[in-house]
This record gives structure tokens, sequence and C-alpha cells, in this order.
């Protein structure tokens, strides 16, 4: 597959996003691995979009914070694979779709997932 010099920046950049988007999730350790690196530019080439990523760390992060009081802290995600089938539930929603706003406004709403 041929890349021009535009693609191949386009891609950096992707990936350096969805890299930065799981650094800086609550529930995460923070670290990236050489397979988060290699499975957001998996993402970049199956076009999945940017904001679908995003929207799928918050849910994920929201669906772990949202559970039984009292119940045992999870374990940190220790990999951007975590987010996988996530990322593919919403990859399947419509690209307009008002479920991504409302996902990110309810994350602003939960201090815990701060």
């Amino acid at each position: 597959m041929m890349h021009t010099e535009t693609s191949d920046q386009d891609r950096s950049q992707y990936v350096s996003a969805v890299l930065e988007a799981y650094r800086n999730n609550p529930d995460t350790l923070g670290h990236v691995r050489a397979s988060d690196r290699k499975l957001a530019r998996h993402f970049f080439d199956g076009r999945v979009p940017l904001k679908v990523v995003r929207a799928a760390l918050a849910l994920a992060a929201l669906r772990r914070v949202c559970r039984a009081d009292g119940a045992d802290p999870h374990e940190p995600i220790r990999s951007l694979h975590y987010f996988k089938p996530v990322i593919e539930e919403l990859s399947k929603l419509p690209a307009d779709s008002a479920y991504f706003t409302y996902i990110e406004i309810r994350m602003r709403e939960y201090p815990a997932a701060q």
C-alpha cells in the first residue's frame, strides 16, 4: 500500500491523538506499549473516526465508575486493547450519532472519572 507524505502525517497525528486520549483516560496506567501503538495504527487503517475512539474510551470509563456502592475498585487498564470491543460497538453507530456527544457530557459529570 502506497502512502503519501500527507497520509503518513495524518496517520502519525491520528495515532498520537489516540494514544494521548488513552494516556489521559482516568482508568489507565498512562503507559503506552508497542501493541497499543500498533492497534492505534490499525484503527487509522480501518478508518475508525477519532471521535469514535474518544467516545469509546469515555464510555468504557463511565461503565467502570457507574457501579454499585461499595464495589471493589477495578485494577487500572493496562492496554488500549481493553477498549477495542467498545470501539467496535460504537463504530456500528451512525457517524453523526448524538450518542457520542452524550457520552462526553456524561463523562464530565462524574468527578470519579476525572
